[in-house]
């Protein structure tokens, strides 16, 4: 018996305290109560083992071949004779092979091989938020998402106008992950029911949530106010307007006009560039003495948006009236800018009181196109007091103070404003105002074209009107009769002048022109004269402007 004894505790220390004699290959690791926990990626396996010797570590080598050709390796975590391992990084519904090692100082010792099978993969759960701050171009929508198997890349909402919107639809990316997150809509169209839901993407594909459905607000349009129209000619006229963006971008802006009222783009128009703020356009090949209607205009890609009407009306150039059965011409005169006094063109025959040359502006006014006859005074004032009578001859032997209630008179028969020339707007006309081709005379170098002088009259006036034109259309401002003004006489000053009125003291009033009995360097279209006006002459008579 104790010989029996003695042998079992031999082998016993063979056995097992003398391991590195053992053939650790025909020896099986046994693994018991295993628990595998599966999803799409991931296998994690809890078990217990029993093992006498000591252990380095313990891993599960995985693969999907039976042969365990390029099988994975996973660290198993130890507690007592307990152990955790995870194999991660797994394809879903794929059967794999597992097996565990022990692997030892001396060597390793495996477990039986055996099977598991991945789920299917868990897909991010995605909810779609409400869908608010809608306008005709832009929404807000959004959504959460609660990460599945797989990393989520990119989310978002995505959008379109048939139901079931995908990413391949107009879509949102706003960022990756789990989470909540917030979308801005972009680019919708006006008065339109769209679709949207929410999005999340991994590398097993994309999951949506529920679709909403909303409708965009109508388009605010650009507000836009037409200005006030001036700077009007025969010809052309300034306006403009004021323009506040809606929800588009105005890509053109500008006034449109017709002679039939609520004028479009279809109509004549500019393009006075683009966006908010205000501008002015330039109205271009009108037709004088006509009824326009204007109004400023904005587009976007949502429309036309337009400003309230104008009217206005262009002038005529010239303007025909009658008073008493008498007729008689005014012409229009489009104001500007020009040089008063003694300019190049008048040479040494310039006097002093022509100098310093200085820059006027003046306004647009009506100016007569022939002195005023004899016919016309006396169909407004019943007499004629001229020395050479002529019903077509200008009317002569006139005080500058007596202008005033001749004037009066016609205003009060034909209900306009009608004065004196201003001396600015007498030499203006008399060069040929913004066609003024810088003429020595009014309308000519040559003096016998355009004036009855001393070298030519004979001693006496003659009809209005014979002698050539200047570039207005206006006759006789050089020769014939000198023409009353309205300014007092005074030297000239040398700064630039807006409508001037001339000094506001003095005796004498301006007279220009020149006379039938003057020599052509008098009748010249700078050169000044002065006489008291209340002193008749046969050289003075004058010339009406009309204020348009």
């Amino acid at each position: 018996m104790k010989r029996k004894i003695l042998f079992i505790i031999a082998a016993t220390m063979l056995l097992f305290g003398c391991k590195k004699y053992t053939d650790l290959s025909a020896i099986k690791l046994e693994i018991t109560n295993e628990n595998f926990s599966v999803t799409g990626t991931t296998a994690t396996l809890t078990a217990d083992y029993s093992w006498p010797w000591k252990v380095v570590s313990i891993a599960m080598d995985v693969s999907e071949d039976e042969g365990f050709a390029n099988a994975n390796s996973f660290e198993a975590s130890v507690s007592g004779n307990s152990l955790t391992v995870t194999a991660n990084g797994l394809k879903a519904e794929t059967t794999y092979y597992y097996r565990m090692r022990l692997n030892m100082e001396d060597g390793k010792v495996e477990s039986e091989k055996k099977t598991f099978k991945t789920t299917e993969y868990i897909f991010p759960t995605v909810t779609t938020s409400e869908v608010d701050y809608i306008s005709a171009t832009t929404a807000k929508c959004g959504g959460e998402v609660t990460e599945g198997d797989l990393t989520v890349t990119a989310r978002g909402v995505c959008w379109n106008t048939t139901d079931n919107p995908t990413v391949a639809d107009s879509h949102t990316v706003d960022g990756g992950g789990a989470g909540s997150f917030i979308s801005n809509i972009t680019g919708l169209t006006g008065s339109t029911t769209y679709y949207v839901r929410s999005y999340a993407t991994s590398s097993a594909g994309t999951v949506y949530g529920v679709t909403r459905t909303f409708v965009t607000t109508e388009y605010i349009l650009p507000t836009v106010t037409t200005s006030n129209v001036n700077n009007i000619t025969s010809t052309t006229a300034k306006c403009g307007g004021e323009v506040t963006e809606g929800d588009l971008t105005v890509t053109a802006r500008g006034v449109c006009w017709n002679t039939t009222d609520n004028p479009t783009v279809a109509d004549s128009h500019t393009v006075d560039g683009g966006g908010a703020g205000s501008f002015t356009s330039n109205i271009t090949g009108l037709t004088e003495n006509t009824k326009y209607y204007v109004r400023a205009y904005a587009i976007s890609s949502a429309g036309t948006a337009y400003g309230e009407t104008k009217t206005f009306e262009t002038f005529k150039t010239i303007l025909s009236l009658t008073v008493n059965g008498v007729s008689f011409e005014m012409v229009y005169v489009e104001g500007g800018t020009f040089d008063m006094g003694a300019t190049s063109e008048q040479g040494s025959d310039a006097y002093d009181d022509e100098y310093p040359v200085h820059s006027v502006t003046l306004s647009d006014y009506y100016i007569g196109r022939c002195e005023v006859t004899q016919e016309l005074w006396e169909a407004v004032m019943g007499s004629n007091l001229s020395w050479f009578k002529g019903a077509q001859n200008p009317v002569e032997s006139v005080r500058g103070a007596f202008c005033q209630g001749f004037i009066n008179k016609l205003n009060s028969l034909t209900g306009r404003t009608f004065r004196l020339p201003t001396e600015a707007e007498w030499e203006y006309a008399a060069r040929g105002g913004n066609k003024s081709r810088h003429y020595k005379y009014s309308g000519s170098d040559n003096i016998d074209d355009v004036a009855w002088h001393y070298g030519n009259s004979g001693g006496e006036t003659h009809e209005v009107g014979t002698k050539t034109a200047n570039e207005l259309g206006i006759y006789d401002m050089s020769g014939n009769v000198w023409e009353w003004c309205s300014d007092r006489y005074g030297g000239y000053s040398a700064g630039s002048q807006t409508n001037p009125q001339g000094p506001s003291s003095g005796m004498d009033l301006v007279l220009r022109g020149g006379s039938w009995d003057n020599d052509a360097r008098v009748c010249r279209v700078s050169n000044r004269g002065r006489y008291d006006p209340y002193i008749s002459r046969r050289y003075d008579g004058f010339r009406l402007v009309l204020v348009p």
